[in-house]
């Protein structure tokens, strides 16, 4: 084989890899089951994944990064808040086991583990859907309950949805 072929075989695998690892990452339109009004979050913890209930049948689906083991939660809550570039102040739990974390991180930060945008969640502030400064860690079980997507995945979400929007978390 000439260089110049093992050259252009090599630039197509890279370019193949990389496409292929961007058509993971995107979210889809998936037939679904389940009996959730249009509208409607679903976040199936086991799975890895949150739906997006578009019509009956119907969702789009997204890669996530959801809690550690003894970290997950099941339930029924809403989106009461949405924040672009949020700043954050990290919960107890987490500056107990992480206590050289800074009480706030701003907004935009590298260090910053909200991404680009934060929907939280009802029922006492700890928990939200949220971008990541860490897009490795999408598809894991890697959080203190928070819900972690892609940067483009939230941005995306986050233009679908107001607040009010029921979210339903699943063990499963």
């Amino acid at each position: 084989m000439s260089s110049k072929t093992a050259g252009a075989l090599a630039i197509a695998l890279v370019a193949s890899a990389l496409s292929a690892t961007s058509a993971q990452a995107a979210p889809s339109v998936v037939h679904f089951h389940g009996d959730y009004a249009p509208g409607t979050i679903v976040v199936k913890t086991g799975e890895r994944k949150l739906y997006y209930v578009m019509e009956p049948g119907l969702a789009v689906r997204y890669p996530v990064g959801v809690g550690k083991p003894g970290k997950q939660w099941a339930g029924v809550t809403k989106i009461d808040g949405k924040y672009r570039q949020p700043a954050w102040a990290p919960p107890a739990d987490v500056k107990r086991d992480n206590p050289r974390i800074p009480d706030v991180i701003p907004g935009g930060s590298p260090a910053n583990p909200m991404g680009v945008a934060a929907m939280t969640l009802a029922g006492g502030g700890e928990y939200a859907i949220h971008g990541t400064n860490i897009p490795k860690s999408v598809g894991g079980y890697v959080s203190y309950g928070c819900v972690r997507m892609y940067n483009e995945d939230i941005t995306d979400l986050f233009s679908r949805v107001s607040v009010g929007t029921p979210v339903v978390v699943t063990k499963r």
